[in-house]
């Protein structure tokens, strides 16, 4: 059965704290199997039958919002392109100064969207968008980016993301990419 990760954006913000034991019920209460958590973060790997990641990422979102009482935006790639998505290199070989998050989207963005990142790049800041993913080099702590302080949610408007770094990805792979059993 196809194994799906959910990205969950802001599951436990804003005044709202859910034990991700909780989610994973959660999750298993729409009929998936073999649910797990990673880390406390909003990550959720399951298997569904369905290959329709808008489908899911719907149905969950909906379900979400019933149980919790907010709503709770849902990013879902399967574990091939998880894979893939962790193993583009956008800005050559990782410098262990640099931070690399991945910035995932219902659909690529649109071309104002991609004209707002290229105003962002700077010496701090750098941006590649491929598919329905950003990756966003930070040369330094997240929080003192220029980019992070406003511009990128400005340059985002409406359209909803939730971001992961790199390496938890890439551990995600680790540990999810080979069959069960």
């Amino acid at each position: 059965m196809p194994r799906h990760i959910a990205f969950l954006r802001g599951i436990n913000v804003g005044g709202h704290r859910v034990k991700m034991d909780e989610v994973g019920h959660l999750f298993v209460g729409l009929g998936f199997s073999d649910v797990s958590t990673f880390i406390a973060s909003g990550n959720v790997v399951f298997e569904s039958p369905d290959k329709d990641c808008a489908g899911l990422e719907q149905t969950i979102e909906g379900h979400l919002e019933t149980e919790l009482g907010y709503e709770v935006a849902t990013f879902i790639r399967s574990i091939t392109e998880l894979q893939a998505i962790s193993a583009v290199e956008p800005f050559g070989t990782a410098d262990p100064n640099h931070s690399l998050y991945v910035v995932f989207l219902h659909a690529p963005p649109d071309d104002e969207v991609r004209h707002a990142l290229s105003d962002l790049r700077s010496t701090f800041d750098d941006f590649q968008v491929e598919g329905g993913e950003i990756y966003w080099l930070c040369r330094g702590r997240l929080t003192e980016s220029p980019a992070f302080k406003g511009g990128f949610a400005k340059a985002m408007g409406a359209t909803p993301t939730t971001m992961r770094k790199i390496t938890t990805l890439q551990r995600m792979v680790a540990k999810y990419a080979a069959p069960p059993g």
